[in-house]
């Protein structure tokens, strides 16, 4: 059987994983613009090649506490971007630090329920380096409504991207 690629990222000490397909790129953190009044799982915006994307704080939406939040710390995240839930546009998660990309083998996975977390969006967890590791779901990193609201704040920002735009 064929092994599975997973990308494995740290959150605030926590190990987790994305399968490989669900990533587009990775990137160090670039500046963020930061509306006002933007939920707090949102840190913000940047500018794509003319595209607003939005920024999810993983740390936020699963609740860990964060112990070194200043500029320094902010040197060595990234982003993972990935193609919007179940829409078209492009979402980045913030993570610490991405620590590989991993080959596994499918048998290596042990399946979690949907009910032992939060809409489901840990699909199976896997030891990689003597950690446990968590392999989210990207469908269901956030719930049906987070969804719609980050549609309408990314819609707003690349409106508001749009005015600046110099035609050549």
């Amino acid at each position: 059987m064929a092994s599975l690629q997973i990308i494995v990222f740290d959150v605030c000490g926590t190990a987790c994983a994305l399968h490989r397909s669900a990533a587009r790129e990775f990137l160090p953190l670039p500046h963020l613009w930061r509306p006002p009044a933007l939920p707090r799982p949102v840190a913000g915006f940047f500018n794509l090649g003319g595209h607003a994307v939005p920024v999810l704080r993983l740390d936020v939406l699963f609740g860990l506490q964060r112990t070194d939040d200043g500029a320094e710390a902010n040197l060595y995240r990234h982003l993972i971007l990935i193609e919007r839930f179940n829409t078209s546009g492009t979402t980045a998660l913030l993570v610490d630090r991405v620590l590989d990309v991993a080959s596994v083998a499918p048998s290596q996975l042990s399946p979690v329920s949907q009910e032992g977390t939060l809409n489901g969006c840990v699909e199976a967890e896997v030891t990689w380096g003597g950690r446990l590791v968590h392999l989210l779901s990207v469908e269901r990193i956030l719930l049906a409504e987070e969804q719609q609201a980050l549609t309408e704040l990314g819609r707003k920002a690349q409106s508001r991207l749009s005015e600046w735009a110099v035609e050549a």
